[in-house]
């Protein structure tokens, strides 16, 4: 099949986002409505996550130029890609929600890349049910803060040992 000069600029601007993205999710969207379309694609700009169906062979080409393996196989039948360039978490998150809404039917989840690689339909549900990176963040923080929390209270109590310590002494001079 020819590439025409319309599909190389199509494929060069996949190639790049591909490239560029943290988290990207294929999907199957064939039986939306048009208000299911629309309020999914709402929900996907409100994550700053770029959404739109892209044609399978010239997604394959993209893919082999930004050295993605193994999305092949996912590539069969409607196609659309949710791309995230700040967030891994947001594509998969934002899409298995709606799936759970729709209750599965309509849109099916195909596969995910995270960070350039490949991940199953199940890879991309265990992705969404990742905590926030912002509580990810806190429980990491929370886990640094700890022994160093542990390490005050222990100087703290050696400190007020040595204080009641003196005290102890102190009334021991003036009573004798």
């Amino acid at each position: 099949m020819p590439i025409t000069t319309e599909k190389e600029q199509l494929v060069a601007e996949l190639s790049d986002k591909l490239t560029r993205t943290k988290g990207a999710v294929l999907t199957t969207y064939s039986g939306l409505s048009v208000a299911q379309d629309t309020k999914l694609r709402r929900k996907l700009r409100e994550a700053e996550v770029e959404y739109r169906v892209v044609k399978n062979t010239l997604t394959r080409i993209a893919a082999a130029k930004a050295n993605i393996t193994g999305l092949d196989k996912h590539l069969e039948g409607t196609t659309a890609i949710a791309i995230s360039y700040t967030d891994p978490v947001a594509p998969a998150k934002v899409l298995s929600e709606f799936v759970k809404e729709l209750k599965g039917k309509n849109l099916e989840i195909k596969a995910g890349i995270v960070e350039g690689k490949v991940i199953d339909a199940n890879g991309v549900k265990s992705l969404a049910s990742l905590p926030s990176r912002e509580v990810l963040l806190a429980q990491l923080l929370a886990g640094m803060q700890s022994p160093i929390v542990g390490l005050v209270n222990v100087l703290h109590g050696t400190t007020r040992n040595l204080v009641c310590a003196l005290e102890a002494i102190r009334k021991q001079k003036e009573s004798a």
